[in-house]
């Protein structure tokens, strides 16, 4: 009797081992995959978070750096419609990113009109999405030409 269960516990064991290695070896290969998200953002003319163009005088041209990086874990189609004031000025289409990709470019802009703390937006669309992915927005005063 003691024969007996002494193969049912080296069997037990062994079960137990080979299961312990095949799910080691499923979590070393299988790709983690974390928060899936994109980064979007803009930058001043000389690439950094500072030095925006909020004060134009009237046909006065503007600069900004725009980026986008993909953090999705999976191919991403991209829009970047610009407004302001809710009126659009501008749209950059067809950025196709891979996963962790990265698109930077700079964006040159002229208001058209006078007017104070105009709310310049900047709206990355996802691909099917109706409504914009994320928001970006400075405020802009634009002098009229003396």
């Amino acid at each position: 009797m003691g024969g007996g269960l002494s193969r049912a516990l080296t069997f037990i064991l062994l079960s137990i081992l080979l299961l312990t290695i095949g799910l080691t070896v499923y979590i070393a290969v299988t790709p983690h995959v974390g928060e899936r998200f994109t980064e979007f953002y803009i930058l001043g003319p000389s690439g950094k978070a500072y030095g925006y163009p909020t004060n134009l005088t009237l046909g006065q041209s503007g600069l900004v750096i725009i980026g986008i990086v993909n953090h999705e874990y999976e191919d991403a189609f991209y829009r970047v419609v610009i407004a302001l004031d809710n009126e659009t000025i501008g749209e950059i289409d067809g950025i196709m990113l891979k996963h962790e990709d990265s698109w930077v470019q700079s964006y040159t802009f002229t208001p058209q009109r006078a007017g104070e703390r105009m709310k310049l937006e900047f709206l990355l669309y996802r691909a099917g999405l109706e409504e914009p992915y994320r928001t970006l927005h400075l405020w802009v005063t634009v002098r009229p030409r003396e």
